[in-house]
């Protein structure tokens, strides 16, 4: 049986669409209004208030905390300070990803982990010999993504803390509106925003008081339609649409390796040892076969296809989540997982895996189209992600 989530009497009442998916057995809100359209225009350019509560949340302690953790992901978190968030992924002893998430070191000892998918047990097995206490909060912790320019300013007029100061990927501990919260700078959608990090219990206290702060710059609660066209124009994967995890892979192609997924830059060589290091630095020495990538649609190709059978181009009314080949040189050489049109940038974009030598910015490519009914390449290139990369989002 699905859950809701801690904000469901809001988002229920506020969700016209009637429109809902699944999340980690949650229903959360796909779009509140028929179109998802202004929800993601708020994200760009005002402020937008997402329910994130379906993330696993783990609450990591005691003395064997960080050794722990640099056992399981493939940051060094041993040189991470307490405010400080990793963004990791974490592998198999194959070195293939698993799953991907956030690390917040709230103390010295003490931190709250993040992810897509269960990792208890995960953790459990990896925790032997160590003096350490882990606890899964996903049902006692919730949260909140405020995402987008005004963000700031919104929580500014909330919380005792100097919001300003807050520098990108750091958390601090504070109350908005007298309730003890948790406020991290970061987000899904590749703009300036921060997430709060709460008990259950003030959800809707929480809520309210956002959304009373923010009406005057215009904040939206949005849905995942419009986080899914904001998280590619930022070019950030989603795990079972841009990769399967190791643990869900069928056949060994199907996993995918930290470099294969363009998150070489999160591999730190300089611990002695976590899971999957022997094999990942196998893997540097040769380099990936694989890379991970962003592809640019060439708008006139586009159109002349669509030209070619009397119609103007139909683009998806929103991003797709799809296995879509990529050519070159007449070959297939990798294949998209998530694309669609940026209202932002104008653009048609999508992220895909391509072979290594089709995978350098500039590489000129073809993606298929299918125009009625038939299968049709349209012009393309490689290019670096992410798409959208504002320099608010760190200032």
């Amino acid at each position: 049986m699905l859950r809701t989530t801690p904000f469901h009497a809001r988002t229920a009442a506020l969700c016209l669409s009637h429109s809902w998916r699944r999340w980690a057995g949650y229903v959360v809100a796909s779009s509140y209004e028929l179109s998802h359209e202004r929800e993601y225009h708020a994200i760009r350019s005002a402020a937008a208030l997402l329910d994130i509560s379906p993330l696993y949340k783990y609450r990591v302690s005691g003395a064997g905390a960080a050794n722990l953790l640099d056992r399981v992901v493939t940051r060094n978190v041993s040189a991470s300070q307490p405010g400080q968030v990793l963004y990791s992924g974490w592998c198999d002893a194959a070195g293939k990803v698993l799953d991907d998430g956030t690390i917040h070191r709230l103390e010295d000892d003490v931190f709250r982990m993040t992810s897509a998918e269960p990792n208890l047990r995960w953790l459990e097995i990896n925790a032997i010999g160590l003096d350490v206490e882990i606890r899964d909060i996903s049902d006692s912790t919730t949260a909140l993504a405020l995402q987008g320019p005004s963000s700031k300013a919104i929580l500014q007029e909330l919380v005792d803390a100097d919001i300003e100061s807050l520098r990108y990927f750091r958390v601090l501990s504070t109350t908005l509106r007298d309730v003890p919260v948790s406020i991290s700078r970061t987000g899904y959608t590749g703009d300036l925003g921060f997430e709060i990090w709460l008990d259950v219990d003030d959800a809707l206290h929480v809520w309210d008081a956002l959304i009373e702060a923010g009406t005057a710059y215009g904040i939206t609660p949005a849905g995942m339609l419009a986080l899914d066209v904001s998280r590619i124009e930022a070019g950030l994967m989603l795990l079972d649409v841009d990769y399967v995890p190791a643990r869900k892979a069928l056949v060994d192609r199907q996993t995918s390796s930290p470099f294969e997924l363009d998150l070489g830059w999160t591999v730190d060589f300089t611990k002695d040892q976590f899971v999957g290091r022997a094999a990942l630095a196998h893997e540097a020495a040769r380099a990936p076969q694989w890379r991970f990538v962003g592809i640019e649609v060439d708008w006139d190709s586009l159109e002349r296809l669509y030209a070619a059978v009397g119609l103007p181009p139909q683009l998806p009314a929103t991003a797709w989540r799809m296995s879509v080949p990529i050519y070159a040189g007449g070959a297939e050489v990798g294949y998209a997982t998530s694309g669609g049109w940026s209202p932002l940038l104008k653009k048609y974009i999508a992220l895909a895996h391509l072979k290594a030598d089709s995978a350098q910015p500039g590489t000129a490519v073809e993606m298929e189209i299918t125009v009625e009914h038939q299968r049709r390449r349209a012009a393309a290139r490689v290019v670096k992600k992410p798409f959208f990369n504002p320099d608010r989002k760190r200032a």
